[in-house]
């Protein structure tokens, strides 16, 4: 059986699984699917190993928990988008640069969603790509948030790799974290890619949790400080929209 194969036999059991709302066993499924149930079996074994399925007292198949919480994750992406889009591009109508719309995945930033600059010469990020948490605005913030034990940790399994000579080692990190926290914005000042600056700012969701953040990004010699306070209003607006509300 080709990798190829295996990935649709074992989409097609995710697939007949997810239509029942009961667990269910081999049998039915292996019929469902016109597998043998041999072959079922395996599959599910596998998927179950890694959390994609589960088996009750009885025996029978159901979705994992693993699923439950990508499926969530992906609603909470879309809806972090759909709710920061319309902000997005009335701060981009302000500033004339491109807003960034950020998630964290593990050690990285994750790019999902922008808006761009009418201008010529202007920085443009690609949705989905990846950067590390300690060259970008907004990953700064993440990692203060996480605090001090947490950036500690970071900085010795990733080596907190140099992009440019303007990339922070540890003890410039860890202050810049903290007075990042204790001011609601950062600055990316060429950490990531020379002549590129960025303000960053974060998005809470209605628990309270970091959802992602906002960032301004442009060639650095058209940064403007004045944006700081749109920037930080924007972050704020997008947080309402998810159901944050901050104490009084």
């Amino acid at each position: 059986m080709s990798d190829i194969q295996v990935i649709d036999r074992a989409a097609l059991l995710l697939d007949t699984i997810a239509r029942y709302e009961k667990p269910m066993n081999l049998k039915i499924l292996a019929a469902d699917t016109g597998l043998p149930p041999s072959t079922a079996f395996r599959i599910l074994r596998a998927l179950a190993s890694i959390g994609f399925v589960e088996r009750d007292p009885q025996g029978r198949y159901l979705m994992g928990r693993k699923i439950a919480r990508l499926a969530e994750r992906v609603g909470r992406e879309n809806d972090i988008r759909k709710e920061a889009l319309p902000i997005m591009e009335a701060l981009r109508n302000e500033v004339d640069e491109s807003i960034n719309l950020t998630i964290r995945t593990a050690d990285e930033v994750v790019y999902i969603e922008r808006v761009t600059s009418r201008r010529i010469i202007r920085v443009e990020q690609v949705i989905g790509s990846h950067a590390p948490l300690h060259v970008t605005a907004v990953g700064k913030l993440m990692l203060g948030k996480l605090g001090e034990n947490f950036i500690q940790a970071y900085a010795k399994r990733t080596g907190l790799k140099a992009y440019t000579k303007h990339t922070l080692k540890l003890k410039q990190l860890l202050s810049e974290t903290k007075n990042d926290i204790a001011q609601g914005f950062s600055y990316d000042n060429e950490e990531a890619e020379d002549g590129v600056g960025c303000i960053g700012t974060l998005i809470y969701d209605a628990n309270g949790q970091v959802a992602g953040g906002l960032s301004i990004s442009a060639p650095i010699e058209r940064r403007k400080d004045e944006w700081v306070a749109m920037l930080i209003q924007a972050g704020k607006d997008v947080s309402e929209r998810l159901g944050y509300r901050t104490v009084p």
